[in-house]
């Protein structure tokens, strides 16, 4: 799993395997980036591969973190797959997925390798 901080407390990319395995990594870039930004938290998703149990607990665990902060984390460039999972599970519900940026490719300036 790699994280990238586009903008520090406000853009994060997540690419590979968001898994038991990874999550670690990634709970800590996203918890760390909910506590200390403001406004709408955006994470792209477009390099992620595969999301199990584990991940989509992150997903929600974050969106909690952020709207107990006062906002709201919105996924970006979420794969087809992975919104076909977000429907089936019906966290499509609960989680906050932008359309509109399907399109928008972003610059990845802060890697932080997991």
């Amino acid at each position: 799993m790699d994280v990238r901080v586009i903008c520090p407390g406000s853009a994060l990319a997540l690419t590979g395997r968001l898994g038991a395995a990874t999550v670690a990594d990634a709970r800590a870039a996203l918890s760390e980036a909910a506590d200390s930004g403001s406004g709408d938290l955006y994470v792209d998703l477009h390099g992620v591969e595969l999301v199990d149990a584990t991940g989509l607990g992150l997903l929600v665990g974050t969106h909690r973190r952020a709207d107990r902060l006062g906002r709201r984390l919105v996924l970006q460039r979420v794969p087809e797959r992975i919104e076909r999972l977000l429907l089936a599970t019906r966290l499509h519900r609960v989680l906050v997925v932008d359309r509109a940026a399907a399109d928008v490719s972003v610059e990845l300036d802060h890697p932080i390798s997991a």
